[in-house]
């Protein structure tokens, strides 16, 4: 598939296809060690929290050394968008290929309002992590593979708009990490939801609809 195909097209840009995050491919013994490392990070962010794990730790329940693990993934949020590759490529994999309306076969409307819930329910799931991921330096949530992914998917679904991509940055604002964690003390899930929803819809909504 060269492209995401529903909707009005007036963006032009690189296929979506092209852009979904893409399997890594290593050694056998650095698939072992990567895969060593990500156990031993998910499993210390579970029980401590994000913030309260180092990457000593990391690298001493791995079983690697430390120049390993900062060679490898750098810094924390570098091992953060690391556990992140999988969780996206899951979401991604159903953008292109699963059924509607999160898939191809539904409207627009009706396919930019499943990806706001499936984001939503993404981001929820890993709220501590993809916020790192995202803020780990000044703009960093733009500079993110996965990022480009959902702008592009969105900016498609809302090709019949005056500014499809400048539309969707803005919705997906909403979704960051950062945002979401500052309103869920004050609003909860269930509010934060109705309101992506609702933000998704009013963008493929005629006029006075």
């Amino acid at each position: 598939m060269a492209h995401d195909s529903s909707g009005p097209q007036s963006v032009s840009a690189t296929p979506l296809e092209l852009l979904r995050t893409p399997p890594r491919r290593e050694r056998a013994d650095a698939a072992r060690n990567r895969a060593a490392v990500l156990e031993a990070a998910a499993r210390l962010f579970a029980e401590q929290g994000v913030e309260a794990v180092s990457m000593d730790q990391v690298a001493a329940a791995a079983g690697v050394g430390k120049g390993t693990l900062f060679r490898r993934f750098g810094d924390k949020s570098g091992l953060a968008a690391a556990l992140l590759d999988a969780r996206e490529r899951v979401l991604q994999e159903a953008i292109l290929h699963g059924p509607p309306p999160l898939g191809l076969g539904a409207a627009a409307g009706e396919r930019l309002a499943a990806f706001a819930g499936a984001y939503l329910d993404y981001l929820l799931e890993h709220l501590d992590l993809v916020r790192m991921s995202e803020t780990a330096a000044p703009g960093a949530r733009y500079r993110i593979g996965a990022y480009r992914f959902w702008h592009r998917h969105v900016a498609i679904l809302l090709g019949g708009t005056p500014d499809p991509e400048h539309a969707a940055h803005a919705l997906l604002a909403a979704l960051s990490a950062e945002h979401v964690s500052a309103l869920l003390p004050e609003l909860g899930e269930k509010r934060i939801r109705a309101g992506v929803l609702r933000l998704a819809r009013s963008m493929t909504s005629p006029p006075g609809g």
